[in-house]
């Protein structure tokens, strides 16, 4: 993961295994690793960060090779403050903010 170019569009997948029944697989595209990476992070809450995956230029990250991109010293954004919870409710216009294309 050394490589992994932050700028480049991302995809997120939710869903799946023993959560299907609550959660239907969604799809979310993101301008941004960095966007997508946050967005998993920080606004899912953490029981579907274990049914997430992204995707960017046909490679696969799994929830914990996100959590690590989003922890590594490269990664360009503002993190959330820890005081703030282990996940943020999801809040429309933080949505919009990340770059989310609907």
């Amino acid at each position: 993961m050394r490589n992994f170019k932050f700028e480049e569009p991302a995809d997120i997948f939710v869903g799946g295994g023993r959560l299907s029944n609550r959660f239907p697989m969604s799809y979310r595209r993101f301008a941004t690793g960095a966007e997508a990476i946050r967005y998993a992070i920080e606004l899912q809450s953490a029981e579907k960060l274990v049914a997430t995956v992204m995707e960017v230029d046909d490679a696969r990250f799994n929830p914990a090779e996100i959590r690590s991109l989003y922890h590594c010293e490269a990664y360009p954004l503002a993190r959330r403050k820890a005081s703030e919870g282990s996940s943020a409710p999801h809040i429309p216009a933080a949505r919009r903010e990340l770059g989310a294309v609907t």
